[in-house]
């Protein structure tokens, strides 16, 4: 049997997308191993989307490993535990903003930056009520940077929230696929 590729599986605070982000991370389990990652806020606040210790849980179960959730435990994924991809979702507009300017204060943005110190893919499926607006600018700076892919995205909820964009959570496993090949999955708006 060949060895799976090595999937960084990371998770932000858009807790409302964990639903979606667990049973799309379902498919990624048969190709990859995947490596969990959760942000301090992520792998310590409680929501009515769940608490912190189910959803840590949850990952950990999924993963059949611990998660990393700091910075000194995100740091060796890059020279030491090198991945093959990384995978940021959700990603936050907050996430999104310190990727884009190179700040690095939390245990997902270590792992990138680590992670793309080795020149492999990262690949973004954000989730952020404010895409089309104060984010908008993050997303232009990531957009054409090299081995930075994102799962595409659409508005989520014109309606109620005009400025919000969110990736399609069903197409994580095709979208890694691509970045590993070295391309964007088209088309990226949807």
């Amino acid at each position: 049997m060949d060895k799976k590729l090595r999937l960084g599986l990371a998770l932000c605070g858009s807790y409302c997308t964990y639903e979606k982000l667990f049973a799309a991370a379902e498919s990624l389990v048969e190709d990859y191993e995947l490596i969990p990652i959760m942000s301090e806020t992520a792998a310590r606040t409680d929501t009515r989307f769940g608490t912190a210790y189910e959803n840590r849980q949850r990952l950990e179960r999924l993963c059949h490993r611990p998660v990393v959730a700091t910075i000194a435990q995100a740091e060796p994924l890059g020279p030491k535990e090198p991945m093959d991809a990384l995978l940021i979702a959700p990603c936050t507009g907050n996430t999104l903003a310190k990727l884009s300017r190179g700040v690095t204060d939390s245990a997902v943005l270590m792992a990138a930056k680590a992670h793309l110190r080795n020149g492999r893919p990262l690949v973004i499926a954000f989730s952020t009520n404010d895409g089309l607006s104060g984010s908008a600018e993050s997303i232009a700076r990531l957009l054409n940077r090299k081995n930075l892919y994102f799962v595409p995205f659409g508005q989520d909820d014109p309606e109620k929230k005009p400025c919000s964009l969110q990736a399609d959570f069903s197409l994580l496993n095709e979208t890694v696929k691509a970045a590993l090949e070295g391309r964007q999955l088209q088309p990226l708006l949807r």
